[in-house]
């Protein structure tokens, strides 16, 4: 079933017991106060009372922390079907200030000319040399479930010799999918996110990527993509990363809320859940119960490396088992600490003198090797060298992945 906060709820039960502990014992104290002397002082009350409630604190956080790393179904995995849809058209955006198309896009006039005509206007192909227009590729994306007139956010982009979009409007363009349907129309004044600041310095300044716009809520649906739950038998739904560990605790969890088997789990990505008795014409409302299961995914080790900028990003389960490497003016070692009593004969470290040494011990994580790695100036684009070095040599354990 979905995780409450547990925190809170074994927490409040311990803060209760320890104010009702602490009204029975002022109870027992009014009534001793006449016979006998009371057993209890204030103070030795107020102390258990306050530990009481310090360790209701400490048992709800640690029962939190155990539950921290639960993640919600619906972001772990999708529902098959449940997709977006790709669109794309050609269209022309007209009024720029002398930035569009030159005469080496004659496709350009081409359009405008076949435009016009349509529009009852005859006008010679060859004839149409203008410089404020443009031919554009307009693309959008039309999320699932969408219906008609609804909007979605489309982008332009160049696709002649025009220098600048900036201050153009699109006119009307239909977006069709892959079936080749008309699933959406285009039109509106675009925005290419601002400029060049004339007040910036010469170093600060940055001007955006002039041949590319958007248009908020620039497409209007006029089709919607046929999908519906209504009397299916089962539902799949499969993990956004495949692993059979997260798929089988996936399996576990719904049929632990479902209260019985309706799960199962066809390979390492994806689940069938069989539709129950009670969600016949339901399916909605069990899909909204079946996305807010957590359960505790289990991830590969992964280190990701960004050859271009030089970014390292690794998860904290990577570790190291024991090698040598030689990297320019740096050796770096993950080895065991000499066991008492080795001969005083022991091999004599050859490195040249003004080399960096890096000692680590098997089992390190990738997290202090870089840290020690660091601290001895190592740059980045040589870490990278250094992990694939490692990676190949067969002593890191992780997937290794270059971006």
């Amino acid at each position: 079933m979905a995780h409450y906060n547990t925190c809170l709820s074994h927490g409040t039960l311990l803060a209760k017991i320890s104010r009702y502990r602490l009204r029975r014992a002022q109870a027992e104290d009014s009534s001793m106060q006449t016979t006998t002397a009371p057993m209890n002082k204030p103070e030795q009350t107020i102390r258990r009372t306050t530990l009481l409630f310090v360790g209701a604190l400490l048992f709800g956080f640690l029962l939190n922390t155990g539950l921290a790393h639960a993640v919600r179904l619906k972001d772990l995995a999708s529902v098959k079907g449940v997709r977006n849809n790709q669109l794309v058209g050609y269209g022309i955006v007209v009024g720029l200030n002398g930035t569009g198309d030159g005469n080496k896009a004659a496709f350009t006039g081409q359009e405008l000319a076949n435009m016009l005509n349509n529009l009852g206007v005859k006008v010679d192909p060859d004839a149409t040399k203008v410089k404020n227009i443009a031919s554009v590729m307009v693309t959008a994306t039309l999320p699932p479930f969408f219906k008609v007139g609804q909007k979605i956010d489309v982008t332009i982009s160049s696709v002649g010799d025009a220098t600048s979009l900036q201050g153009g409007t699109l006119l009307v363009t239909p977006l069709k999918g892959l079936d080749n349907n008309v699933y959406a129309m285009a039109q509106g004044p675009i925005s290419i996110g601002g400029g060049p600041d004339p007040n910036a310095r010469a170093t600060a300044r940055q001007t955006n990527h002039l041949t590319v716009a958007r248009i908020s809520n620039g497409a209007s649906v006029e089709r919607e993509v046929p999908m519906s739950f209504a009397n299916k038998e089962s539902i799949t739904i499969s993990l956004a990363s495949p692993d059979f560990t997260t798929i089988s605790l996936m399996k576990t969890a719904i049929d632990t809320y479902l209260g019985g088997a309706y799960a199962t789990a066809k390979d390492g990505a994806s689940v069938d859940v069989a539709v129950p008795a009670k969600y016949k014409a339901q399916e909605v409302a069990l899909l909204a119960a079946l996305e807010n299961i957590e359960i505790n995914p289990e991830h590969k080790a992964r280190v990701v490396l960004n050859e271009r900028t030089g970014t390292v990003v690794m998860g904290d389960n990577v570790t190291i088992n024991q090698f040598a490497l030689s990297h320019g003016n740096l050796s770096l070692q993950v080895k065991p600490p000499p066991q008492p009593g080795a001969p005083a004969n022991a091999p004599v470290d050859t490195a040249k003198i003004g080399q960096k040494v890096v000692t680590l011990q098997p089992g390190v994580t990738l997290g202090e090797m870089v840290r020690a790695l660091n601290s001895v100036g190592v740059a980045p684009r040589e870490l990278i060298a250094i992990f694939q070095a490692i990676k190949a040599a067969g002593a890191l354990q992780a997937e290794l992945e270059i971006i």
